[in-house]
């Protein structure tokens, strides 16, 4: 089983980052903030204006440590990637897959996908009593599952996921329970988004896509070359397809505990000209420690029936994949806790 290793996430701006012998330095207007052993580092997040030393790049592409770089909202810009490995075996398995029978990979995804976002209703029903809107709401996705799991074609897929999606998100402002704390969520507004809560999915879906991202490349896959979302310049649409199996079950539902434990503020959102909502970095930090919190939480995969680290969920699921691919697995399957 891979090893648990932590993620350094850089928010401060004007922060320099730079390689001391086997150690990343962190330093701030020429004062060093944090000195870490790189063998403690799996992967560093650079936020905003944040430079990194052009040894210290070259030493994560030799030591396997994944970089990646996002604006100030936590919309993804680029990725840096060392020497490409992997069976070359497995890569064209992929392939051949995506272009022949995309189906019932993608159509094994959405379903586990439905069935979490259900699950986040269920749970608010179970916890605070009937609300007929969200009873609603989950029998429609209830008929939604049903129709998804007699689907192969991937255009239907689609159709059905994204007429769930709306159902789901419809009703998501029933789920923010905090009276009075200036959290209103109004719809799924992207690039960019137009509310405090957008803000803070776009931001956590962007920085666990890169954590899907390293750990399929980890398994020899692709992660440009998916299944459910098309091919396109610069996008990571296997990881994207795998991240639809924990949206809901992990970013959703993290986002609105933290809203409704009133962990974050309405004050640390401001709004410009554009209607863009920004988090200030101490929202930002609150986001990233929850997340990280997270992934140390321990689970029963559904799959392997034991004890596993959440952090470990998308190395699992990208090992799942790749067992699949090469035929120890007659499908795939999913991540999804009911």
């Amino acid at each position: 089983m891979k090893k648990l290793q932590n993620s350094l996430y850089i928010t401060k701006q004007k922060t320099y980052v730079h390689k001391e012998r086997e150690t990343i330095v962190i330093e701030h207007e020429q004062k060093k903030l944090m000195q870490l052993p790189v063998h403690s580092i799996s992967s560093i997040f650079c936020f905003g204006n944040v430079m990194v030393s052009p040894f210290l790049l070259g030493f994560c592409a030799e030591k396997n440590i994944g970089l990646a770089f996002f604006n100030q909202y936590g919309r993804f810009l680029a990725r840096m990637q060392g020497k490409q490995s992997g069976n070359v075996l497995l890569r064209r398995a992929q392939y051949k897959a995506s272009e022949q029978c995309p189906g019932e990979i993608a159509r094994n995804i959405i379903v586990a996908k439905i069935i979490s976002s259900r699950a986040v209703l269920q749970r608010h029903l179970r916890n605070y009593g009937d609300q007929p809107e969200l009873k609603k709401a989950s029998v429609r996705m209830r008929h939604s599952i049903e129709q998804a799991r007699n689907c192969t074609q991937v255009s239907q897929i689609r159709g059905i996921e994204g007429e769930a999606a709306a159902t789901y998100f419809a009703v998501m402002n029933h789920l923010i329970r905090a009276e009075g704390n200036g959290f209103v969520f109004n719809g799924r507004s992207r690039r960019p988004p137009k509310d405090a809560i957008n803000a803070m999915l776009s931001f956590l879906y962007s920085v666990l896509g890169q954590d899907v991202s390293a750990a399929l490349q980890g398994v020899g896959l692709d992660p440009q070359v998916g299944f459910l979302h098309a091919d396109r310049p610069g996008r990571d649409s296997l990881a994207q397809d795998i991240l639809e199996e924990f949206r809901a079950w992990w970013i959703d539902r993290l986002v609105l505990t933290l809203v409704n434990r009133k962990q974050v503020n309405i004050k640390g959102f401001t709004t410009e000209a554009s209607g863009a909502v920004q988090m200030s970095d101490d929202t930002r930090k609150v986001l990233l420690s929850a997340y990280q919190e997270r992934k140390q939480d321990e689970i029963d995969h559904p799959f392997l029936k034991e004890k596993v680290p959440v952090g470990l969920l998308p190395h699992i699921q990208a090992q799942l994949l790749a067992s699949h691919l090469r035929g120890d697995l007659q499908q795939y399957p999913p991540f999804v806790v009911r």
